[in-house]
């Protein structure tokens, strides 16, 4: 990969699109990982206005150090660059305490709760500065396995680095001189408050599900429809190479529901 070609590539994108759109620039959530790092660099080097927002929800210390410093960091590199912070710790303990009471997927459901409020304060933020909420997705999250919250962090006006794998995005980090405790840290979604990695929720490391990713579109022919496992040949593949596909074609086929248009009814003509 041309590092230097992709990042002018990908900054003058945003740009023009901003441009295009009328709007001032971007506002990106920052949770102290890799994505959303180079996303807020990426957005940056469009000269365009940029808000940064660290959205801390019971976040852990070094969840929360990471972003801080990311955001100090770029504010220092570019004028253009502004942040603000919103706690949300007291809003998610308010709608937590008034749910019904809890089911077998309560917790995951308020994991996702915490995607969905960090959403709405990037979109109250953004409508009220006249600018774009910019996704922080890679190809693996939003193309692959669906590793994303449904009108979470999944609700975006862009997405600037979808087309690249988690190793490229760790790649273009060190081109865009991303701070070292970001690059080094374990992904992990921040929606946790044990700081589970996500690879301890996928059960498989990135760079193993973009071979997954690129070993499937090899027979299906499109990231983003239904996976027959048993038109994906497994000859020649170890147990462990099995292990990981089995989990790459799991994860796309029950988060399809994410990647496709909302479904709509149609109604034949002849019943109107």
């Amino acid at each position: 990969m041309q590092h230097s070609r992709v990042i002018l590539h990908i900054s003058n994108w945003l740009k023009d699109y901003s441009n295009l759109s009328n709007t001032n620039g971007f506002v990106v959530g920052i949770s102290g990982g890799i994505d959303s790092a180079v996303t807020s660099v990426l957005c940056a080097l469009s000269g365009k206005k940029v808000v940064l927002v660290n959205m801390p929800i019971h976040q852990r210390e070094q969840e929360y150090s990471r972003a801080k410093n990311h955001i100090e960091n770029l504010c220092q590199r570019f004028s253009n660059v502004s942040y603000c912070e919103v706690s949300l710790t007291d809003a998610f303990e308010q709608l937590r305490k008034s749910m019904p009471d809890p089911t077998s997927g309560h917790f995951l459901a308020m994991a996702n709760t915490r995607a969905r409020l960090r959403m709405t304060t990037l979109y109250a933020i953004g409508q009220t500065e006249g600018l774009l909420v910019a996704g922080t997705g890679n190809k693996i999250e939003d193309f692959g396995i669906g590793f994303y919250t449904k009108y979470g962090d999944g609700g975006v006006d862009l997405s600037p680095i979808a087309d690249l794998t988690k190793t490229q995005v760790f790649a273009l980090a060190k081109e865009l001189e991303v701070i070292a405790e970001i690059r080094n840290a374990k992904p992990t979604d921040g929606l946790w408050e044990d700081g589970r990695s996500d690879e301890d929720q996928i059960g498989a490391t990135y760079p193993e599900l973009e071979w997954a990713m690129e070993y499937v579109n090899r027979f299906s022919g499109s990231s983003v429809n239904r996976i027959d496992p048993e038109f994906v040949p497994k000859n020649g593949l170890d147990d462990h190479q099995q292990k990981v596909l089995a989990i790459y074609i799991r994860l796309h086929n029950a988060n399809k529901h994410k990647m496709l248009p909302i479904p709509v009814c149609e109604i034949p003509q002849e019943l109107f």
